[in-house]
Protein backbone atom coordinates (compact mmCIF):
# COMPACT_ATOMS: atom_id res chain seq x y z
CA UNK A 1 0.00 0.00 0.00
CA UNK A 2 1.41 3.40 -0.99
CA UNK A 3 2.18 5.83 1.84
CA UNK A 4 1.36 9.51 2.01
CA UNK A 5 4.39 11.78 1.80
CA UNK A 6 3.58 13.45 5.13
CA UNK A 7 3.81 10.06 6.85
CA UNK A 8 7.40 9.40 5.77
CA UNK A 9 10.18 9.52 8.35
CA UNK A 10 13.32 11.53 7.66
CA UNK A 11 15.21 8.29 6.96
CA UNK A 12 12.54 7.29 4.44
CA UNK A 13 12.68 10.72 2.79
CA UNK A 14 16.43 10.40 2.29
CA UNK A 15 16.05 6.82 1.05
CA UNK A 16 13.39 7.96 -1.40
CA UNK A 17 15.63 10.79 -2.61
CA UNK A 18 18.44 8.28 -3.24
CA UNK A 19 16.05 6.08 -5.22
CA UNK A 20 14.79 9.06 -7.28
CA UNK A 21 18.30 10.16 -8.21
CA UNK A 22 19.31 6.63 -9.16
CA UNK A 23 16.19 6.14 -11.32
CA UNK A 24 16.53 9.51 -13.05
CA UNK A 25 20.21 8.90 -13.74
CA UNK A 26 19.46 5.56 -15.37
CA UNK A 27 16.67 7.08 -17.46
CA UNK A 28 19.02 9.83 -18.67
CA UNK A 29 21.54 7.12 -19.53
CA UNK A 30 18.88 5.36 -21.60
CA UNK A 31 17.99 8.67 -23.27
CA UNK A 32 21.64 9.27 -24.15
CA UNK A 33 22.03 5.75 -25.53
CA UNK A 34 18.87 6.01 -27.62
CA UNK A 35 19.73 9.45 -29.02
CA UNK A 36 23.45 9.11 -29.67
CA UNK A 37 23.09 8.03 -33.31
CA UNK A 38 20.60 10.61 -34.59
CA UNK A 39 20.96 13.36 -31.95
CA UNK A 40 24.54 13.21 -30.60
CA UNK A 41 24.58 16.75 -29.13
CA UNK A 42 21.43 16.16 -27.08
CA UNK A 43 22.79 12.74 -26.06
CA UNK A 44 25.87 14.45 -24.60
CA UNK A 45 23.66 16.78 -22.56
CA UNK A 46 21.84 13.78 -21.11
CA UNK A 47 25.17 12.10 -20.32
CA UNK A 48 26.15 15.20 -18.36
CA UNK A 49 22.80 15.19 -16.53
CA UNK A 50 23.28 11.48 -15.75
CA UNK A 51 26.68 12.21 -14.19
CA UNK A 52 25.24 15.02 -12.07
CA UNK A 53 22.41 12.79 -10.85
CA UNK A 54 25.09 10.28 -9.83
CA UNK A 55 26.84 12.99 -7.78
CA UNK A 56 23.52 13.89 -6.11
CA UNK A 57 22.98 10.24 -5.23
CA UNK A 58 26.42 10.00 -3.60
CA UNK A 59 25.80 13.17 -1.55
CA UNK A 60 22.52 11.73 -0.32
CA UNK A 61 24.07 8.37 0.56
CA UNK A 62 26.81 10.10 2.57
CA UNK A 63 24.20 12.13 4.44
CA UNK A 64 22.10 9.03 5.11
CA UNK A 65 25.08 7.12 6.49
CA UNK A 66 26.02 10.05 8.72
CA UNK A 67 22.58 10.08 10.29
CA UNK A 68 21.12 6.58 10.05
CA UNK A 69 23.86 4.06 9.29
CA UNK A 70 24.69 1.84 6.34
CA UNK A 71 21.35 0.12 5.74
CA UNK A 72 19.24 2.08 3.26
CA UNK A 73 15.64 0.79 3.00
CA UNK A 74 14.16 0.23 -0.44
CA UNK A 75 11.53 2.88 -1.04
CA UNK A 76 10.59 3.93 -4.56
CA UNK A 77 8.48 6.66 -6.09
CA UNK A 78 5.63 4.20 -6.72
CA UNK A 79 5.56 3.47 -2.97
CA UNK A 80 4.54 7.08 -2.22
CA UNK A 81 1.36 8.83 -3.27
CA UNK A 82 1.54 12.02 -5.31
CA UNK A 83 4.15 11.27 -7.94
CA UNK A 84 3.37 11.61 -11.65
CA UNK A 85 2.84 8.31 -13.45
CA UNK A 86 5.57 8.33 -16.10
CA UNK A 87 5.16 6.65 -19.46
CA UNK A 88 8.28 4.51 -20.10
CA UNK A 89 9.25 6.28 -23.32
CA UNK A 90 12.93 5.53 -22.59
CA UNK A 91 12.22 1.90 -23.55
CA UNK A 92 11.06 2.86 -27.06
CA UNK A 93 13.43 2.70 -30.01
CA UNK A 94 13.96 4.91 -31.84
CA UNK A 95 13.36 7.71 -29.36
CA UNK A 96 11.40 10.81 -30.33
CA UNK A 97 13.48 13.88 -29.55
CA UNK A 98 10.54 16.13 -28.61
CA UNK A 99 9.00 13.53 -26.31
CA UNK A 100 12.37 12.99 -24.60
CA UNK A 101 12.91 16.69 -23.95
CA UNK A 102 9.38 17.06 -22.60
CA UNK A 103 9.83 14.02 -20.34
CA UNK A 104 13.12 15.39 -18.98
CA UNK A 105 11.45 18.68 -18.14
CA UNK A 106 8.66 16.89 -16.24
CA UNK A 107 11.14 14.69 -14.37
CA UNK A 108 13.22 17.64 -13.17
CA UNK A 109 10.17 19.65 -12.14
CA UNK A 110 8.80 16.73 -10.14
CA UNK A 111 12.12 16.05 -8.38
CA UNK A 112 12.61 19.74 -7.58
CA UNK A 113 9.16 19.92 -5.98
CA UNK A 114 9.96 16.79 -3.98
CA UNK A 115 13.11 18.39 -2.54
CA UNK A 116 11.29 21.64 -1.75
CA UNK A 117 8.57 19.71 0.06
CA UNK A 118 11.11 17.51 1.84
CA UNK A 119 12.92 20.57 3.20
CA UNK A 120 9.83 21.52 5.17
CA UNK A 121 9.62 18.16 6.93
CA UNK A 122 13.20 17.52 8.11
CA UNK A 123 14.70 19.00 11.23
CA UNK A 124 18.43 18.37 10.78
CA UNK A 125 20.16 21.53 9.53
CA UNK A 126 22.73 19.67 7.43
CA UNK A 127 20.05 17.59 5.74
CA UNK A 128 17.92 20.69 5.07
CA UNK A 129 20.91 22.39 3.44
CA UNK A 130 21.61 19.38 1.25
CA UNK A 131 17.99 19.16 0.14
CA UNK A 132 17.95 22.86 -0.63
CA UNK A 133 21.14 22.57 -2.70
CA UNK A 134 19.67 19.64 -4.60
CA UNK A 135 16.43 21.54 -5.24
CA UNK A 136 18.49 24.34 -6.76
CA UNK A 137 20.43 21.84 -8.88
CA UNK A 138 17.19 20.29 -10.12
CA UNK A 139 15.89 23.77 -10.93
CA UNK A 140 18.95 24.28 -13.13
CA UNK A 141 18.32 20.90 -14.79
CA UNK A 142 14.70 21.91 -15.35
CA UNK A 143 15.84 25.12 -17.02
CA UNK A 144 18.29 23.12 -19.13
CA UNK A 145 15.52 20.77 -20.25
CA UNK A 146 13.22 23.70 -21.10
CA UNK A 147 15.86 25.52 -23.15
CA UNK A 148 17.59 22.47 -24.60
CA UNK A 149 16.61 23.48 -28.11
CA UNK A 150 17.81 27.07 -27.70
CA UNK A 151 20.73 27.70 -25.36
CA UNK A 152 22.55 24.39 -25.18
CA UNK A 153 22.48 23.52 -28.87
CA UNK A 154 24.22 25.67 -31.46
CA UNK A 155 22.24 26.62 -34.57
CA UNK A 156 24.23 24.16 -36.68
CA UNK A 157 23.67 21.33 -34.23
CA UNK A 158 19.99 22.21 -33.87
CA UNK A 159 19.62 22.20 -37.67
CA UNK A 160 21.29 18.79 -37.89
CA UNK A 161 19.03 17.37 -35.17
CA UNK A 162 15.98 18.81 -36.92
CA UNK A 163 17.08 17.06 -40.10
CA UNK A 164 17.50 13.80 -38.19
CA UNK A 165 14.05 14.25 -36.64
CA UNK A 166 12.65 14.86 -40.13
CA UNK A 167 14.28 11.65 -41.39
CA UNK A 168 12.68 9.67 -38.57
CA UNK A 169 9.28 11.22 -39.33
CA UNK A 170 9.63 10.21 -42.96
CA UNK A 171 10.67 6.66 -42.05
CA UNK A 172 8.02 6.08 -39.40
CA UNK A 173 5.00 8.00 -40.72
CA UNK A 174 5.38 9.31 -44.27
CA UNK A 175 6.70 6.16 -45.94
CA UNK A 176 4.05 3.74 -44.61
CA UNK A 177 1.35 6.39 -45.10
CA UNK A 178 2.43 7.06 -48.67
CA UNK A 179 2.58 3.34 -49.47
CA UNK A 180 -0.95 2.96 -48.16
CA UNK A 181 -2.26 6.00 -49.99
CA UNK A 182 -0.76 4.84 -53.29
CA UNK A 183 -2.08 1.33 -52.89
CA UNK A 184 -5.54 2.50 -51.83
CA UNK A 185 -5.82 5.12 -54.53
CA UNK A 186 -4.44 3.10 -57.43
CA UNK A 187 -5.23 -0.54 -56.74
CA UNK A 188 -8.93 0.09 -56.03
CA UNK A 189 -9.48 2.04 -59.24
CA UNK A 190 -9.94 -1.08 -61.35
CA UNK A 191 -12.58 -2.83 -59.18
CA UNK A 192 -14.53 0.39 -58.53
CA UNK A 193 -14.79 1.46 -62.16
CA UNK A 194 -15.16 -2.10 -63.42
CA UNK A 195 -18.19 -2.51 -61.16
CA UNK A 196 -19.49 0.90 -62.16
CA UNK A 197 -19.35 0.28 -65.93
CA UNK A 198 -20.42 -3.35 -65.65
CA UNK A 199 -23.62 -2.57 -63.78
CA UNK A 200 -24.31 1.07 -64.56
CA UNK A 201 -25.51 1.52 -60.98
CA UNK A 202 -23.87 3.84 -58.44
CA UNK A 203 -24.87 1.68 -55.47
CA UNK A 204 -23.10 -1.40 -56.84
CA UNK A 205 -19.91 0.59 -57.51
CA UNK A 206 -20.07 2.01 -53.99
CA UNK A 207 -20.35 -1.42 -52.36
CA UNK A 208 -17.46 -2.81 -54.42
CA UNK A 209 -15.33 0.26 -53.66
CA UNK A 210 -15.96 0.04 -49.92
CA UNK A 211 -15.18 -3.68 -49.86
CA UNK A 212 -12.00 -3.20 -51.90
CA UNK A 213 -10.85 -0.26 -49.75
CA UNK A 214 -11.42 -1.92 -46.39
CA UNK A 215 -9.95 -5.22 -47.59
CA UNK A 216 -6.87 -3.49 -49.00
CA UNK A 217 -6.48 -1.46 -45.79
CA UNK A 218 -6.50 -4.56 -43.60
CA UNK A 219 -4.09 -6.37 -45.91
CA UNK A 220 -1.67 -3.45 -46.22
CA UNK A 221 -1.81 -2.73 -42.49
CA UNK A 222 -0.82 -6.27 -41.54
CA UNK A 223 1.81 -6.43 -44.28
CA UNK A 224 3.45 -3.21 -43.07
CA UNK A 225 3.32 -4.19 -39.39
CA UNK A 226 4.85 -7.60 -40.07
CA UNK A 227 7.48 -6.38 -42.52
CA UNK A 228 10.01 -5.53 -39.77
CA UNK A 229 10.03 -4.63 -36.08
CA UNK A 230 11.97 -1.39 -36.63
CA UNK A 231 14.90 -2.41 -34.44
CA UNK A 232 17.41 -2.46 -37.29
CA UNK A 233 15.86 -0.06 -39.79
CA UNK A 234 14.84 2.67 -37.31
CA UNK A 235 11.34 2.69 -38.77
CA UNK A 236 9.66 2.78 -35.38
CA UNK A 237 6.85 0.75 -33.85
CA UNK A 238 5.42 -1.81 -36.27
CA UNK A 239 1.89 -1.39 -34.90
CA UNK A 240 1.98 2.37 -35.50
CA UNK A 241 3.30 1.89 -39.03
CA UNK A 242 0.64 -0.73 -39.71
CA UNK A 243 -2.16 1.50 -38.46
CA UNK A 244 -0.91 4.47 -40.49
CA UNK A 245 -0.51 2.37 -43.63
CA UNK A 246 -3.89 0.67 -43.20
CA UNK A 247 -5.82 3.88 -42.57
CA UNK A 248 -4.20 5.67 -45.50
CA UNK A 249 -4.99 2.70 -47.75
CA UNK A 250 -8.63 2.80 -46.73
CA UNK A 251 -8.69 6.59 -47.18
CA UNK A 252 -7.14 6.36 -50.62
CA UNK A 253 -9.77 3.88 -51.79
CA UNK A 254 -12.77 5.53 -50.16
CA UNK A 255 -11.93 8.90 -51.73
CA UNK A 256 -13.12 7.93 -55.20
CA UNK A 257 -15.75 5.54 -53.84
CA UNK A 258 -17.82 8.09 -51.92
CA UNK A 259 -19.00 9.93 -55.07
CA UNK A 260 -20.99 6.79 -55.93
CA UNK A 261 -23.34 7.68 -53.11
CA UNK A 262 -24.81 10.04 -55.72
CA UNK A 263 -27.71 8.14 -57.37
CA UNK A 264 -27.12 9.47 -60.88
CA UNK A 265 -24.46 7.21 -62.43
CA UNK A 266 -22.78 9.69 -64.78
CA UNK A 267 -22.73 12.51 -62.20
CA UNK A 268 -21.19 10.13 -59.65
CA UNK A 269 -18.61 8.95 -62.19
CA UNK A 270 -17.63 12.52 -63.09
CA UNK A 271 -17.06 13.34 -59.41
CA UNK A 272 -15.14 10.08 -58.92
CA UNK A 273 -12.83 10.90 -61.82
CA UNK A 274 -12.20 14.37 -60.38
CA UNK A 275 -11.34 12.84 -56.99
CA UNK A 276 -8.95 10.39 -58.68
CA UNK A 277 -7.09 13.30 -60.31
CA UNK A 278 -6.80 15.07 -56.93
CA UNK A 279 -5.53 11.87 -55.29
CA UNK A 280 -2.86 11.30 -57.90
CA UNK A 281 -1.68 14.91 -57.69
CA UNK A 282 -1.60 14.68 -53.88
CA UNK A 283 0.55 11.55 -54.07
CA UNK A 284 2.90 13.30 -56.49
CA UNK A 285 3.21 16.29 -54.14
CA UNK A 286 3.91 14.10 -51.10
CA UNK A 287 6.63 12.25 -53.03
CA UNK A 288 8.16 15.58 -54.00
CA UNK A 289 7.85 17.05 -50.49
CA UNK A 290 9.18 14.13 -48.46
CA UNK A 291 10.88 11.73 -50.86
CA UNK A 292 12.87 14.32 -52.85
CA UNK A 293 11.32 13.19 -56.13
CA UNK A 294 10.92 15.95 -58.77
CA UNK A 295 7.24 16.80 -59.07
CA UNK A 296 7.00 16.21 -62.83
CA UNK A 297 8.76 12.86 -62.54
CA UNK A 298 6.57 11.83 -59.60
CA UNK A 299 3.43 12.99 -61.37
CA UNK A 300 4.37 11.14 -64.56
CA UNK A 301 5.03 7.89 -62.69
CA UNK A 302 1.90 8.04 -60.55
CA UNK A 303 -0.49 9.41 -63.14
CA UNK A 304 0.58 7.00 -65.90
CA UNK A 305 0.13 4.07 -63.54
CA UNK A 306 -3.17 5.39 -62.26
CA UNK A 307 -4.53 6.03 -65.76
CA UNK A 308 -3.59 2.53 -66.90
CA UNK A 309 -5.37 0.95 -63.91
CA UNK A 310 -8.34 3.29 -64.44
CA UNK A 311 -8.64 2.31 -68.13
CA UNK A 312 -8.26 -1.37 -67.27
CA UNK A 313 -11.19 -1.12 -64.88
CA UNK A 314 -13.38 0.64 -67.43
CA UNK A 315 -12.55 -1.83 -70.20
CA UNK A 316 -13.09 -4.87 -68.01
CA UNK A 317 -16.38 -3.48 -66.74
CA UNK A 318 -17.62 -2.41 -70.18
CA UNK A 319 -16.74 -5.57 -72.10
CA UNK A 320 -17.51 -7.86 -69.21
CA UNK A 321 -21.07 -6.61 -69.12
CA UNK A 322 -21.63 -6.94 -72.85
Amino acid sequence: MAKNFKDLSEAEILALAISLEETDGRIYSDFAEGLKTDFPATAQIFKKMEAEEGDHRRFLIDEYRRRFGDHIPLIRREDVRGFVNRRPIWLVRPLGIKAVRRQAEIMEMETRRFYEQAMTTVSDASTRKLLGDLAQAERQHETMAESMTEEHLTPDVKAEEDRANHRLFVLQIVQPGLAGLMDGSVSTLAPVFAAAFATGHSHDAFLVGMAASVGAGISMGFAEALSDDGSMTGRGKPVLRGVVCGLMTVGGGIGHTLPYLIPDFWTATAFAVAVVIIELLAISYIRKRYMDTPFLAAAFQVIVGGVLVFLAGILIGHYGAS
